[in-house]
C-alpha cells in the first residue's frame, strides 16, 4: 500500500501510535482475564472489608435530578476526574462502586513517587493502573507527558473509562481546584483543545470523607513547610500517609457523580472558540471545579466535631509545635469545601 510520508496527518498518527505502543509495552502488564478474576477474588472482598472496618457508610450518589443523564454520559466510557483526598482509596473505592453498579472498571492514574515498597508497583498494575511519571529533567518530563497523553487518548478512543485526580497531589487545605497543567497534559499534541477535551468526556466526581484520617499529617506538613520552605516529604512520609489513609476512620463517605462537562461545552461553544487556548483551559478548569463543588456533602458539625479536632491536634508530635496554627489548618481543610460551595451559591 502506498503511503504519502509527507502527509502531516499520517506523521502525527504514526507518532501517537508509537507512543501508545511504548506505553503499552513498557509501562503496563497484559493480564487479560486474570485481571478480572484477581479483582473479584482478592481486591473487592478486601475493599468491602475495609469499608465495614473504617466507614459508617460508603455510597455512590448523584446530583439531584441528574442520574438519568449521568448514566447516559458514562454509557460509552467516561473520564472520571475527581478532587483528591486519600492517596489509595479515592480511586480504589470509586472503581469498586462503579464496578459493582455498572460493571465499569476504570483505568487509574497513579504517580510513580508512591512506589516505595516492592509490592506496590505490581499491586497497582494488577488493578488496572498506569503510572504518571513525575521526575526527570525538563525534556524527560515533556516526553513522558506526551506518552501519557497519547495513551489516555488511545484508551478513550477504545471506549475505556479512566480515573485521574484534578491535580497533582492532594489539596491539603481542602481547597480543591483543577490544575491547568493537568488539562494541558491531557491535550498535548492536539491542535484543537476543545475537541480533545470533548472527546475525553470528562464526568467530574466529588469525593467526600466525613473524617480525613490524614488530616493531622497534612496539618503537620503545613507547619513543617511554613517553618522550612525547603522541607520536602520523603518516600517514608508518603508510605505513612498511605497506611494512615487506608486504616483510619472516615465516617460517612459519599462519592457524588455529576454530568459530563460536554453539555456545558455545547452550550458555550461559540464563546469558548473565541478564547485563546489558555483562556479555554482556565474556563474548563473552572467548570470542573463547579461540578465538584456542587457535589460536596454537607456534614453536621458541632461540639462533637470540636472535640474531634482537639483529639487530632494531640496526635501531632513535632518540635516547635504551633497549636494555634495547626488548629486553624485542621478547621480550614474541613471548612474550605463548604466555603467554595457557598461562594458559587450551589446547593444540592
Amino acid at each position: 500500500m502506498f503511503i504519502n510520508y509527507n502527509n502531516k496527518e499520517h506523521k502525527q498518527r504514526t507518532k501517537v501510535e508509537s507512543r501508545v505502543e511504548k506505553w503499552k509495552n513498557i509501562r503496563a502488564w497484559h493480564t487479560g482475564g486474570v485481571l478480572a478474576v484477581t479483582d473479584w477474588v482478592t481486591v473487592l472482598p478486601y475493599l468491602n472489608w475495609l469499608k465495614r472496618k473504617t466507614c459508617s457508610s460508603l455510597t455512590l450518589e448523584y446530583m439531584d435530578g441528574q442520574r438519568a443523564q449521568i448514566e447516559k454520559d458514562i454509557h460509552r466510557g467516561a473520564f472520571f476526574m475527581t478532587n483528591h483526598r486519600d492517596i489509595v482509596l479515592d480511586s480504589a473505592w470509586l472503581s469498586m462502586l462503579l464496578r459493582m453498579r455498572y460493571n465499569i472498571r476504570p483505568y487509574i492514574g497513579i504517580g510513580n513517587n508512591l512506589f516505595g515498597k516492592w509490592w506496590i508497583e505490581p499491586f497497582v498494575r494488577f488493578n488496572r493502573s498506569f503510572v504518571v511519571i513525575r521526575n526527570g529533567n525538563a525534556r524527560e518530563v515533556l516526553e513522558n507527558a506526551k506518552t501519557l497523553s497519547a495513551y489516555i487518548r488511545h484508551l478513550r478512543q477504545r471506549g475505556k473509562s479512566i480515573w485521574l485526580a484534578q491535580r497533582e497531589g492532594r489539596a491539603k487545605d481542602g481547597n480543591d481546584h483543577t490544575q491547568g497543567a493537568v488539562l494541558k497534559m491531557l491535550t498535548l499534541d492536539s491542535e484543537n483543545f476543545l475537541d480533545a477535551i470533548y472527546q475525553l468526556n470528562i464526568c467530574p466526581v466529588s469525593l467526600n470523607y466525613e473524617y480525613d484520617p490524614c488530616d493531622y499529617l497534612k496539618a503537620q506538613e503545613m507547619q513543617l513547610k511554613r517553618d522550612n520552605p525547603a522541607w520536602k516529604k520523603s518516600k517514608q512520609d508518603d508510605l505513612l500517609s498511605m497506611q494512615t489513609g487506608i486504616e483510619g476512620q472516615k465516617g460517612k463517605v459519599v462519592f457524588r457523580m455529576t454530568s459530563s462537562i460536554n453539555h456545558w461545552i455545547d452550550a458555550h461553544r461559540s464563546e469558548l472558540e473565541a478564547m485563546s487556548r489558555n483562556e479555554q483551559i482556565n474556563a474548563i478548569a473552572a467548570e470542573i471545579d463547579r461540578h465538584i463543588f456542587a457535589g460536596y456533602e454537607r456534614y453536621a458539625r458541632g461540639d462533637q466535631f470540636d472535640r474531634y479536632i482537639e483529639s487530632r491536634l494531640q496526635l501531632i508530635k513535632i518540635d516547635g509545635k504551633d497549636e494555634g496554627f495547626l488548629k486553624e489548618r485542621l478547621y480550614e481543610m474541613y471548612d474550605n469545601p463548604m466555603k467554595n460551595q457557598a461562594r458559587l451559591g450551589i446547593n444540592h
